[in-house]
């Protein structure tokens, strides 16, 4: 018997990747377009320089400032502290309507005015931060079948609001703070 002995060499075998190559095709265009995004915005934000109280004419300037807290909007005159306006406000409901006609009020009575002063209380969500920035600086109203857009206070600074003094229920003062007489 006679045996043939085979040529051991093989021939190398092309892979096919024409299928995948299609899947791929279809596949990228597809995930890109049920992508979902994410939109950062941001908020320009002024903070006062250290020679803008120096060039500021302090007796003609306006400028809102605004408390933020957990349940009030205390608005007052920046320049003379003189309070103009408090609006209740809760978690469950902000009471944007009052918010807004006083702010709009305000901007009537002072036109040329753009600066604000936003001072949040440290038991304020971010959210509502935010939420308070957007009513400060502008509002939208319908004008003829289309929505307008209105600046109100666009230069908006935002800082701590100060501490208030809880009363209790004892007849003993709160100790003032160091360097402090009372």
């Amino acid at each position: 018997m006679k045996f043939v002995r085979r040529n051991r060499m093989q021939e190398t075998v092309e892979l096919n990747i024409t299928a995948f190559m299609n899947l791929m095709v279809i596949l990228v265009p597809f995930l890109l377009i049920t992508a979902v995004f994410s939109r950062m915005t941001v908020l320009d934000l002024t903070l006062p320089s250290l020679d803008a109280a120096a060039n500021d004419d302090s007796d003609k300037a306006f400028f809102l400032q605004l408390t933020v807290r957990k349940d009030q909007y205390y608005f007052q005159d920046g320049r003379s502290g003189l309070p103009l306006k408090v609006v209740t406000r809760s978690e469950s409901d902000p009471n944007w309507n009052e918010f807004d006609a006083f702010i709009k009020k305000v901007k009537f009575k002072f036109p040329e005015s753009v600066n604000a002063n936003l001072l949040i209380d440290k038991d304020i969500s971010y959210r509502t931060m935010i939420q308070v920035m957007d009513h400060v600086k502008s509002y939208s109203d319908v004008v003829a079948a289309t929505l307008e857009t209105y600046e109100l206070f666009p230069n908006v600074s935002i800082g701590d609001a100060p501490q208030v003094a809880q009363a209790d229920d004892s007849t003993e003062q709160a100790t003032p703070p160091t360097g402090v007489t009372p």
